[in-house]
């Protein structure tokens, strides 16, 4: 499952994102498995994830969006993207 939204400034204080570590990639094409939950706000950027049997799900600069364990994917970064992100 792939959750998004576009969190306030409240919620993103709450959840301690400015703390989380950062990601940057470039446009790429590549699979990736979530072996634990993973929560993450996007600084920059526009991706399309599909999950394996799954419709797609674009998001991108302002969104929070949160992966679910065991999930199967394939990322489209259409521009390149700057992430915090947190585990678990």
């Amino acid at each position: 499952m792939i959750h998004v939204e576009k969190p306030t400034e409240e919620k993103l204080e709450k959840l301690g994102v400015d703390s989380w570590p950062i990601w940057k990639k470039e446009t790429s094409v590549f699979a990736w498995e979530y072996d634990e939950k993973e929560t993450c706000y996007l600084l920059e950027g526009e991706v399309e994830v599909t999950p394996v049997n799954g419709k797609t799900v674009k998001f991108g600069k302002g969104d929070l969006v949160i992966f679910s364990e065991g999930l199967k994917c394939t990322w489209n970064v259409i521009k390149p993207i700057k992430k915090q992100y947190k585990f678990g």
